[in-house]
């Protein structure tokens, strides 16, 4: 039987890349389901949107699908394998793989009925959750955070951030937006990194509609590439650290366009 195939499914040399950065398979117990159509049915979920009991059944079973994607979840293999992607991408564009600057910012999403703790933006009028991340100076993410919309800017900075830091220690550069202006911030991120420099880049009070910000466009074009995944346009995750895979899911799928 011929299987089906979709716009996502993963090329034989993307294929060949990522099947080097996964978890070994269990040597014991059942035959493992084909690992390439578990990447293929979740990819396939985080461009569409699709429920996971909508999954097309030239698929493994969407159980199977969901279970290893939780498992992945809890156990870091997808921030695993967006770190070794962002390496690649790094190093064929380049630069260095440790990266000197970074850029932060968070993204208010709506959010549907789930039995989630979510918050109420009041800024963005929105219910939600909202989503803290650290790009490198190409987009990519250097970590992220998901937190109920309510979280003060600050906060949700500062818990992604004590997580963040301390693995790259080669940073040198913070650029963030206005929300970060005054030395508290600044001199709490350099107790945690004491080479770092925090710059903040704020829109001129006398624009009016759309500004394209120095530095702060990068981040805003990785929430655009985000957003481009329509499981991303609301949040529709129970459980916080689901939340957070897709956004890996989302940026692997991202990085392996460039690189394969």
């Amino acid at each position: 039987m011929q299987i089906a195939s979709f716009e996502t499914d993963l090329t034989d040399t993307q294929w060949q890349l990522i099947e080097l950065l996964l978890p070994a398979p269990k040597r014991f117990g059942r035959p493992p389901t084909d690992r390439r159509r578990l990447l293929d049915a979740l990819l396939y979920v985080v461009k569409s949107g699709c429920p996971w009991r909508l999954l097309p059944k030239s698929f493994p079973s969407w159980k199977t699908v969901y279970g290893r994607f939780r498992k992945w979840c809890l156990d870091g293999t997808w921030a695993l394998l967006n770190d070794a992607l962002r390496a690649v991408v790094r190093t064929e564009e380049g630069k260095e793989i440790a990266p000197t600057a970074a850029v932060l910012d968070s993204q208010t999403v709506r959010s549907d009925s789930h039995s989630g703790q979510v918050g109420y933006d009041a800024g963005k009028k929105t219910k939600g959750r909202k989503r803290f991340i650290l790009v490198d100076t190409l987009g990519f993410l250097l970590g992220v955070a998901v937190a109920p919309a309510d979280t003060p800017e600050r906060a949700g900075a500062r818990s992604l951030l004590e997580t963040v830091l301390p693995q790259f220690g080669s940073l040198q550069k913070l650029w963030v937006d206005g929300g970060y202006s005054g030395p508290e911030f600044s001199n709490w991120a350099r107790d945690l990194a004491q080479q770092l420099e925090v710059e903040v880049i704020k829109r001129s009070d006398s624009a009016q509609g759309f500004q394209v910000l120095p530095k702060r466009w990068v981040v805003e074009r990785t929430f655009g590439w985000l957003v481009r995944h329509r499981r991303l346009v609301r949040d529709y995750e129970k459980t916080e650290s689901s939340a957070v895979g897709w956004l890996f899911l989302a940026l692997i799928r991202v990085m392996l366009g460039r690189v394969a």
